[in-house]
């Protein structure tokens, strides 16, 4: 038996127990700067606010966002998972609002280079999550790079963040063009959400959303939906400077209500919105390193 086929039997093991799999989010943009980590954080707190578990992965390597806005320095990182043979629950650290984060460390690059025992533990520890979480949101890096797109391709949801400035649009289009030409993307398999950030009001997020959507559409043949928008706010601001979410620091401020609106969206996406298959996180990072389920 090859290690593809080890790895497909050990996802559906782990499916087949009677329990929930966690429903796994991929925030991503095509440059940075636009707020993606604070969509995270902030989305992961008002996801809280719903009932709902959340632990954030960090997989923007090599910087430390997540953190830096928690205010929380973690012992443990994925690569201490991978190398070291920490359990899962020893490398989540707890931050304000009860959400808990993982830092992906400098690990998750060198996973399809790891032989099947490597793979084997890896794969049932990430099982783990499926318990401890309801949601999982993962922080990507900014841009096209290789590791980017593979976490893309895994996801069943994909959050894209855009703001209204030139660079960011075209680089959304950028990423976008990349990821539909991957060998392993399915339109079928991924659902892409657009959210437009720092918006002066909060009707342009929904051209925004429209004139992006009409070049996809016609030039990439793949479909995105539109999410809501956050706007300009001076609060969030004052918040990311303090090592604050907006969420917890002001909860009425018009960014956080944004926040909310739009965990709420993705919690009640409406009747004519098709259901999102949970894959769970063993599934999610065996189709990172490039195994597929059958």
């Amino acid at each position: 038996m090859d290690q593809a086929s080890q790895l497909r039997n050990i996802i559906k093991m782990n499916q087949e127990r009677p329990r929930p799999l966690a429903r796994v989010i991929t925030v991503t943009s095509g440059k940075g700067g636009v707020g993606k980590s604070n969509t995270s954080i902030n989305l992961a707190l008002q996801l809280k606010k719903l009932g709902q578990r959340v632990v954030i992965l960090d997989a923007d390597f090599g910087l430390a966002n997540i953190e830096i806005m928690f205010g929380a320095v973690p012992q443990f990182n994925l690569s201490d998972l991978i190398y070291k043979g920490k359990d899962i629950t020893e490398i989540i650290t707890w931050g304000p609002g009860g959400i808990g984060f993982i830092s992906g460390g400098s690990g998750i690059a060198g996973l399809s280079n790891l032989n099947r025992e490597y793979l084997t533990y890896i794969i049932q520890n990430l099982a783990k999550l499926d318990s401890i979480a309801d949601v999982i949101i993962v922080d990507t890096g900014a841009g096209i790079s290789d590791a980017v797109l593979e976490f893309l391709v895994a996801s069943s949801e994909v959050l894209l963040v855009t703001t209204p400035e030139p660079t960011s649009i075209t680089d959304s289009y950028s990423l976008l063009k990349a990821l539909s030409r991957h060998p392993r993307f399915s339109n079928e398999m991924t659902k892409v959400m657009m959210i437009a950030n720092k918006m002066e009001k909060i009707e342009e997020g929904q051209i925004l959303y429209q004139k992006l959507n009409t070049v996809v559409t016609r030039y990439l043949k793949m479909e995105i939906s539109y999410l809501g928008t956050v706007p300009q706010d001076v609060q969030l601001e004052k918040a990311v400077m303090q090592q604050m979410p907006v969420s917890l620091q002001n909860e009425n401020a018009k960014s956080a209500k944004a926040y909310e609106r739009i965990a709420t969206k993705l919690m009640h996406p409406g009747e004519d919105t098709p259901a999102i298959k949970k894959r769970g996180m063993a599934a999610f990072f065996a189709h990172f390193i490039g195994t597929t389920q059958q």
